[in-house]
């Protein structure tokens, strides 16, 4: 097995990592062992202090607790998001074409609703056929779905 994580290049990673962290039931991935701070420790390993947001503590890291999922780096970088994302998530919360299409709806609008409240918003809904989704926005623009 090779051992990876996700890479999401941002602006920001001070807003996107708690956002994301709720959106994918991840946990905000602790210092290194004898570090206070990420930004102690980036500051250990050569990390010039005026590529460091210092008005937070570094933490730009998620890993899943259940130890199923990757880890994710927001790695900051100086330009904004501008084309369409080649890769996405796609948040399953509906249970699935096994489930009734109006509780499936009840369930992603639920959902939907949720993530709005914490930052994201609504790019276009997806009704079609036996298929229902939301495509969304991160703070950043970063593009997801929920189905």
């Amino acid at each position: 097995m090779t051992d990876w994580q996700l890479t999401i290049d941002c602006t920001n990673p001070a807003v996107l990592v708690p956002f994301w962290a709720e959106v994918l039931g991840y946990e905000v991935q602790p210092a290194p062992d004898g570090f206070t701070t990420w930004n102690d420790w980036y500051l250990s390993v050569g990390v010039p202090e005026d590529e460091l947001d210092l008005a937070g503590d570094g933490a730009d890291r998620l890993f899943d607790p259940t130890g199923r999922g990757p880890k994710i780096w927001f790695q900051p970088v100086p330009e904004r998001k501008s084309l369409k994302n080649r890769l996405h998530f796609d948040i399953y919360v509906s249970g699935g074409r096994g489930t009734p299409i109006d509780e499936r709806r009840a369930k992603v609008d639920a959902r939907v609703s949720e993530l709005v409240a914490i930052g994201a918003t609504v790019g276009r809904v997806d009704d079609s056929d036996d298929h229902y989704a939301t495509l969304l926005h991160d703070p950043e623009g970063n593009e997801f779905c929920v189905a």
